[in-house]
């Protein structure tokens, strides 16, 4: 698996993404059923409420090599703060658009 991941811009300031990158380590969370090398090809964030950038960031993901996309649980869990993106799954469904079917979407990470 070649991974993007996106997360939100938001969140950034207090975290590093260490549960996501130990996640991917340890195969837990959406990384338990994955017996494939992992690959991180990109690590970028959203752009910004209301996450329009994701779609392009995404595309330049997959075309620097990503064959999965996935969204830091930041995004739709709202982890660490408690609050979900608003826009999580309208951002999801036009990433999973731009993208095609190709490309595996992950919604979650941990």
């Amino acid at each position: 698996m070649k991974l993007g991941i996106i997360r939100c811009m938001q969140t950034e300031d207090f975290c590093p993404g260490t549960a996501d990158f130990k996640s991917i380590k340890k195969r837990v969370g959406a990384f338990a059923d994955i017996e494939e090398e992992i690959e991180i090809i990109g690590f970028v964030n959203c752009g910004g409420c209301p996450g329009k950038k994701a779609v392009l960031r995404a595309k330049e993901l997959v075309k620097r090599g990503a064959d999965t996309i996935a969204f830091a649980s930041c995004i739709k869990k709202g982890t660490p703060i408690g609050f979900p993106c608003p826009m999580a799954e309208t951002m999801i469904q036009c990433v999973r658009k731009a993208v095609g079917e190709e490309v595996r979407i992950i919604e979650y990470t941990h």
